[in-house]
Parts: structure tokens; sequence; C-alpha cells
């Protein structure tokens, strides 16, 4: 297979040293220095320091058209904040061959009259809906898919070619990729779990204790789940790696850039300066507010969800958070 991945960061570039084993693979970005400096030091040393590049795995900042003659599949490793665009400048070219988002996440509304972000998929049915696509999601950190540790994710998509191409691409000795036709469900949890990781950030930067984050973390999945179901998503898919699985790593492991926004936040430090210091996107930042806006809009509660967000807008201190939490009224599981 003929592979193309747009985006450089450390998750398209994990997954193109994965690919190149054994496919042919473009690794694109449209940052000229960044695709030098890795030709010439044989390492994305800006996102994934320390891992030798294959030689196999070509670089390319060339025009995107020239990149895409007669590829078999596209991947998108971009934010996102930055897929809507990228979509746009793809259509034209891309020739019917499949294509599929890494980026987990709800855009944000597009002004202050849209009340809602919209998922990946919603995103690419508005500005390319002819294109054949999907996402690759699932529990999964870049450095230890880079260092060849094992590790499984799930393609989804409505179109069987899709899925198959990237069961074809991706699943080998190190990773094992599942098909899956929900693509709400897979991107639901894609976008909650990096919310719920900066409340178990916050539970653990408060040293709240294991039975706290025990807790967190189930009740957060049940407010995954309500709001999946509420979009049409099926309830076994959360219970799948892109659900249950990925909760479970971004909200336990180290690796996790949600995480540590929480465990920051809850130390005392500004959002502004956690944001800085991280150096890559943490996207449950971006996404919490439109994936509040959403399930309001549905009329799913998700008290967690909403607690991140006042505290990441300030309006809650971490420790009011937790107060406002414990002090709901007795329910029903």
């Amino acid at each position: 297979m003929k592979l193309v991945i747009v985006g450089a960061g450390a998750w398209g570039t994990a997954l193109a040293m994965q690919a190149c084993q054994r496919h042919e693979v473009t690794l694109w970005a449209r940052d000229a220095s960044l695709i030098q400096s890795m030709q010439q030091q044989r390492e994305n040393s800006r996102y994934l320091p320390g891992r030798v590049l294959p030689a196999s795995l070509h670089l390319s900042h060339a025009p995107l058209d020239q990149a895409l003659a007669s590829v078999d599949l596209m991947l998108l490793a971009v934010p996102m904040a930055a897929l809507r665009s990228v979509l746009q400048a793809l259509a034209p070219l891309q020739k019917q061959k499949p294509l599929a988002w890494l980026c987990k996440g709800f855009e944000a509304a597009a002004s202050s009259a849209v009340s809602q972000g919209l998922l990946p998929h919603e995103v690419q049915a508005q500005v390319a809906p002819t294109l054949r696509a999907g996402a690759l999601s699932g529990p999964s950190f870049a450095q230890e898919v880079a260092d060849m540790k094992p590790a499984a994710l799930v393609a989804a998509s409505a179109h069987a070619s899709v899925r198959q191409a990237l069961v074809d691409a991706f699943h080998g000795d190190n990773l094992r990729v599942y098909a899956n036709d929900d693509v709400v469900g897979v991107e639901v949890g894609g976008a909650v779990k990096n919310v719920m990781a900066i409340a178990t950030g916050l539970c653990d930067g408060m040293h709240l204790g294991l039975n706290a984050r025990a807790a967190l973390i189930t009740r957060g999945l049940a407010e995954m789940t309500r709001l999946g179901l509420a979009m049409g998503a099926r309830a076994d898919t959360f219970m799948g790696l892109s659900g249950l699985g990925d909760l479970v790593l971004t909200a336990t492991g180290d690796l996790s850039r949600n995480r540590q926004v929480g465990m920051a936040l809850a130390q005392g430090q500004s959002l502004d300066r956690v944001l800085q210091s991280l150096g890559h996107v943490a996207e449950g930042v971006y996404s919490a507010r439109n994936v509040v806006a959403r399930a309001q809009q549905l009329g799913v509660d998700m008290p967690i969800a909403q607690a991140v967000v006042s505290v990441l807008q300030g309006h809650l201190s971490p420790q009011q958070a937790v107060s406002e939490l414990m002090g709901r009224g007795a329910k029903g599981e």
C-alpha cells in the first residue's frame, strides 16, 4: 500500500514509523523547516524526540497534489481545529481514495450564534461529503507506538472499504486494529475521554485518593455513554477500545497531556502557563465547552464535564468543583 500521513506531530510520526515497516509511507508537513530538520537528523526532535526514523520513511513538504499521487490511503494527523480547512483543501484532490482522521474532539463553534460544535464526521459531511472517510482511534500514546510496544486501535467508518484499508495498513505484530461501523460512538468516546482525563488529573493533583479516581472514571464513562446514546451511538461501543479503553489510558497514564493539565491546575498553575509548558495540543481543553454545549442541547446531564469547564474558565477552583460534585443529591446509578 501507499500511504500519506498529513501532519508530522507526535501521533502522525509514530503511525508513520509503524506503517513504513510494511508499506510505502510519506509523512507530510506544511512546515518546511520541520521536514528539513527531520531529514537531516532522522528524528522528530520537536514532537517525538529520541526515536530514530526508519530509512524507508519518506518525508515531504511538497505540494499536496504531488504527495497524493496514486495514494491508497491518507491519514490526517492534524488537530481538531485544523480538520475543516484541511478537508476543504483535500476534497478536490482525493479522488475517492480512503481517508481517515486521527483527531479527537468537538470542533469549536464557528460563532457565538452557533450553540454547538461538531464531531469530525459531521465536519466532513459539511465540507467534503463525497469523501469516503472515517476515524482511527483508541487507547494509544504516540511514544509507545513509536517504540513498537503492543497497542490496539479502532477503525471506524460507515464505509467497509475505509475500515478495511485501515486494517490492511496498520494491523500487524505490534498493533491490532478492530473495525467498527459506529462512527458516532467512536468519536464521542475520543472526545469526552479527554475532558474526563482533565477531571482525573484534577483529582490526582489534589491527592483525593484512588477511591475518588475510580469513582470519577466510572461516572465519567456514564456521562460519555449518555451523550453518545443521545447522538445515536451504540452502547456497546463505550465498553470497547474507543470508550472505556481510551478513557482509562488517558485518565491514568502519565503520558496524557490532558491529565497533566488537570494536575497542574490542581497545583495552582494558570491555564495559560500550563498550555505554554506542554508544547503540544491538549484537545480536552478546546473540546470541553463544546462537549457540554452539545449535551445541553440534547438534554444530557454531564456534571463532571460541566465542572471541568467551570475550572478551565476560572469560574470555580478545583476544590470548589469537587465540593459541588460531592454535594449533588443522591440518585440511582
